[in-house]
């Protein structure tokens, strides 16, 4: 796969934004991130690391709308999707104003994979524009073997994302359900809260559930109408 092939690929989210990027927790890091593109002098490379369900991928594909908003290009993939092409697919990204790489756990360890980023992050650099990768924990603590790839990324802007605390996921998920034009009200999402699984991914595919079958009930978001969608 050629990079051309690869950018044209890619969708991004459209309700992945800096504005729609909810919870008190995180937002130091979203703000300092969307300043960071905005005016990127000086800052080689932006680490943004934390669990899995904290958002890092929304943030880079916030990254790319705020970019793409400037008129000029961005790109995300995800290393874990782009393994499959081996680290050639990497090839011709600097192309782009913003280059951001999602899942870099996913290739630590794999010399040639490690060596192809490091090639592309001096690419990058050469070219003015700026690479934010996303990974699962700091830079020295990801079993990089690559030394020079573990320095540049070491000196980079390091964004740590803590863990969501329950009153930021239910704030995260009345935003979401406005978003679709739902009304959930502080007692529907406290009981969605103390029964739906705890992992963010898992609690908005649940929102999903609900949006369709609201739709088709024509019902609002009532704890009995949730009970019932649910088998709760």
């Amino acid at each position: 796969m050629m990079a051309s092939q690869l950018v044209l690929g890619v969708k991004l989210r459209d309700d992945a934004r800096f504005d729609n990027f909810h919870g008190d927790r995180n937002q130091d890091v979203a703000v300092r991130l969307r300043a960071v593109c905005q005016r990127p002098e000086g800052v080689p490379v932006v680490v943004v690391c934390g669990d899995s369900d904290t958002g890092k991928s929304h943030l880079l594909q916030a990254a790319c709308h705020q970019v793409e908003a400037m008129g000029e290009g961005a790109v995300c993939v995800s290393l874990a999707e782009l393994e499959p092409f081996g680290p050639g697919a990497l090839s011709g990204l600097e192309s782009q104003r913003l280059v951001c790489l999602d899942d870099l756990e996913r290739i630590a360890g794999d010399p040639a994979w490690e060596e192809s980023i490091f090639h592309l992050y001096n690419r990058i650099q050469d070219q003015g524009s700026l690479l934010v990768v996303s990974a699962g924990d700091v830079p020295s603590a990801l079993g990089l073997g690559l030394p020079d790839l573990m320095s540049r990324l070491g000196h980079g802007l390091l964004l740590q994302l803590g863990v969501y605390r329950d009153e930021d996921r239910q704030r995260i998920l009345q935003a979401r359900a406005e978003q679709r034009g739902l009304v959930m009200a502080d007692d529907v999402a406290g009981f969605i809260m103390r029964r739906a699984p705890r992992r963010l991914g898992d609690l908005l595919a649940l929102l999903d559930v609900l949006d369709e079958n609201s739709l088709q009930a024509q019902r609002r978001l009532t704890i009995p109408f949730v009970k019932t969608v649910m088998g709760w």
